[in-house]
């Protein structure tokens, strides 16, 4: 069975190969540019096929495993012979059949037996065979470059999906349970806790589906969320959250700076004895961002371990970004995470 793909390749490859032939014959041979035109035509109307067959055939057939290396190789040098016997004397037939239809001209200026002539017809034929036989490798190894791209794209977007699968809905776990404890204790703020957490989740679900969003929703929501964590906490808490952004309007992914924020307060200020503080300062300018999270941490400096939200993090920036930094230092009771994006190395 012909397949349509490959049979326009080698069809338009052809045709390159005809008009450099033509463009030969028109500098060299002016006056029988037409006759040798014609007669390359004839002689393309047989080598064409014969490429085809031994490219998706014969070629694939010869290369197909078998149980014995030899029969492989028995089976290639019959094939090769088969091949150059319709390429040299079966052109020579078909040359033939040409000038006797009235279709091919005869343009030898002296005597050629018949091997000779077969020999002339191979020369055709080779060359033919190289020219289509490059384009067709460039062609395939074009379109293998093009499918591996796509594939890793693909898998890039799936583990992309994955990720942020696995950061929404931890986000939301740690939400509710704040909830809950609040709800536990009969807290007066519970019905107000709900509410903003309902903001949260209409962000979450509308806001969240594409790529990109505007980093004055990515403010929003997390002014939502400190706000949602403050019902928890009393005046004790000093929060600051400060921001400077050149270009409001500007995108990038949803949620993306959520995870040091939940990180400040779930391992952070929950986990801390002293006065609990969280300061967080974002500044995009040049479309470069830059979000510092600070806040106290008992834990010692050869203890400190990424969870799953800031690994989740790295991950996602890997995929997202060529040009970032994140780092997390632990000093003097202070836990410090520092992101670096330049927006503009998006991948």
């Amino acid at each position: 069975m012909v397949n349509s793909k490959n049979f326009k390749l080698y069809f338009f490859t052809t045709l390159g190969f005809f008009f450099f032939r033509a463009l030969h014959h028109g500098t060299t041979y002016e006056d029988t540019f037409i006759e040798r035109t014609i007669n390359d035509t004839w002689r393309l109307l047989y080598v064409v096929p014969l490429h085809y067959s031994l490219f998706e055939y014969a070629v694939p057939f010869i290369m197909r495993k078998r149980k014995h290396l030899v029969s492989n190789f028995l089976i290639g040098f019959l094939l090769v012979f088969v091949y150059s016997m319709l390429y040299s004397w079966g052109l020579s037939g078909w040359r033939h059949l040409g000038i006797g239809l009235n279709i091919y001209t005869s343009l030898l200026t002296k005597h050629f037996s018949p091997t000779a002539l077969a020999g002339e017809q191979m020369a055709f034929s080779v060359m033919t065979l190289f020219f289509i036989g490059t384009a067709r490798h460039i062609y395939l190894y074009y379109k293998l470059k093009q499918a591996t791209q796509q594939l890793r794209i693909e898998k890039q977007q799936a583990e992309l999906s994955f990720l942020k699968s696995q950061t929404n809905p931890h986000f939301l776990f740690n939400t509710l349970n704040n909830i809950y404890s609040l709800t536990r204790d009969k807290s007066d703020r519970a019905p107000e806790s709900i509410l903003r957490l309902s903001k949260i989740l209409r962000f979450m679900l509308y806001e969240t589906g594409g790529d990109y969003i505007p980093i004055e929703d990515e403010i929003k929501i997390i002014g939502d969320y400190i706000e949602l964590e403050k019902l928890r906490y009393d005046d004790s808490l000093r929060i600051r959250f400060s921001h400077d952004v050149e270009e409001p309007r500007q995108s990038i992914p949803p949620l993306l700076l959520m995870p040091l924020v939940e990180n400040a307060f779930k391992h952070g200020v929950s986990e801390t004895r002293g006065q609990p503080y969280i300061d967080i300062r974002l500044s995009v300018n040049g479309r470069q961002l830059l979000f510092e999270v600070k806040n106290p941490s008992e834990t010692a400096p050869a203890e400190v371990t990424e969870n799953i939200g800031l690994s989740n993090l790295r991950r996602q920036l890997q995929l997202l970004y060529k040009d970032y930094d994140l780092t997390v230092h632990q000093g003097d009771g202070v836990f410090t995470a520092v992101l670096k994006i330049n927006l503009t190395s998006h991948v």
